[in-house]
């Protein structure tokens, strides 16, 4: 009897592990209406494609037509008058060279393909297993909401109040809160490297622009359940009121540069403590003739595709707070994964993860840098941040080092 209950055991114990894996793999099983669903998402993100290229990593990319882009399925983009030779009026905008172009096409593409033609941008594939292993995503990182409150002398008190999803840790430096903040952008370089994550596991680091619930990030990301891989890329979010997206997977960012997508691979990441570090510089900017918030990358500050004031609430003016630096996501009961390097950060940018150069555009779009900065890290056992802002050479001197191990090893 004793063997029977102990067979049924191991038993039932494999099945929970076979389908838990299933689950991260993609695999679960979908009822009629939720199959409807997908195939009905699945088609409105694979668009018609001009020409499909493919990666050096094996992505499949469809070059869709600038205005067939998933971006203008927004409900309020149906009457808009975007068109793809669109230039953001921004000083630090830098017209698409072909230089730039060929430079990044040698980088991404195989030697049979060259990019996407003019007047096409590049959409990742999307199949039917990435929406079903998608669906496992987290919530959103954390809401920050702006409460005004009644102080003690009954005077009208502004403070902050976090919510934090479970299962983020995040070590960040972000502005002193001021809800008078105006803040027309921000900016970093920052360096690259590949913690491993397993399962639902993420690592990532990020430049964050908030007001109230309006969000825009960009930064890297290491995510097996967004990308089905273990590979550094880069990423772009929004959240817009209740509704959040990550590169083009729904309606929102619209794409205008051929030949840089929003998830592209770095194939180059930095060794901790071997050579000089890999890092990208990113940019987001508001262009003030329209509202329009720009992705900038590269030290050319490509203009990459912008988020459309029209699909914001209170981002249609100006931002109150800005955020930089690491999170790292594990769902309940999942050891938390490595980030940055993997390592705590010992003051030294050959072996720390960092975020440098950081900067803020005031309220009149000038550049100028960021000294003060408060600093959260949740759970200094896992993971440590030291914020200098005088650490870098040149004009832009202001570094946050972070990292850790989280709890795949105690060092």
């Amino acid at each position: 009897m004793l063997i029977h209950q102990g067979i049924i055991r191991q038993t039932l114990l494999v099945l929970y592990l076979l389908l838990n894996y299933d689950s991260i793999q993609g695999k679960t099983l979908l009822s009629k209406v939720e199959e409807l669903e997908l195939e009905e998402k699945f088609k409105l993100l694979n668009k018609p494609s001009v020409k499909t290229i493919k990666s050096k990593f094996g992505d499949i990319y469809d070059c869709v037509d600038f205005y067939k882009q998933p971006a203008f399925d927004h409900p309020l983009l149906k009457n808009h008058n975007f068109h793809p030779e669109m230039k953001p009026t921004l000083a630090r905008s830098k017209q698409n060279s072909s230089t730039s172009q060929t430079n990044w096409s040698s980088r991404l593409w195989s030697k049979l393909d060259d990019g996407c033609p003019f007047g096409t941008v590049p959409i990742r594939r999307i199949t039917k297993e990435d929406l079903i292993r998608q669906r496992n995503m987290p919530p959103p990182e954390d809401v920050i909401s702006d409460a005004e409150l009644t102080t003690m002398n009954n005077k009208r008190e502004s403070k902050r109040r976090y919510i934090s999803s479970q299962g983020y840790k995040l070590a960040i430096v972000r502005t002193p809160y001021n809800p008078n903040n105006k803040f027309t952008g921000a900016g970093m370089s920052s360096s690259l490297y590949n913690p491993q994550v397993e399962g639902q596991q993420h690592s990532a680091c990020r430049l964050k622009i908030q007001k109230e619930s309006d969000i825009i990030q960009v930064g890297w990301r290491v995510d097996p359940t967004l990308y089905k891989d273990n590979k550094t890329r880069l990423f772009v979010h929004f959240q817009a009121g209740d509704k959040h997206c990550f590169n083009t997977l729904c309606p929102g960012f619209v794409q205008v540069y051929p030949d840089i997508p929003v998830d592209i691979v770095f194939n180059d990441t930095s060794q901790r403590g071997v050579g000089g570090s890999w890092e990208f510089p990113m940019l987001i900017e508001r262009d003030e003739a329209n509202g329009n918030w720009w992705l900038l990358l590269d030290e050319r500050n490509i203009h990459i595709g912008f988020w459309p004031q029209k699909i914001f609430t209170s981002l249609t003016g100006f931002a109150n707070n800005i955020e930089w630096g690491g999170v790292a996501y594990s769902p309940p009961g999942v050891p938390k994964p490595p980030m940055g390097s993997s390592y705590f950060p010992i003051g030294n940018t050959g072996y720390d993860a960092y975020c440098g150069k950081l900067t803020v555009l005031n309220h009149k779009g000038v550049l100028i840098n960021i000294y003060r900065t408060l600093v959260r890290v949740d759970d200094t056992n896992l993971y440590r941040l030291i914020d200098d802002p005088r650490m870098g050479p040149g004009k832009l001197k202001h570094y946050v080092l972070y990292g850790g191990p989280g709890e795949s090893q105690q060092l």
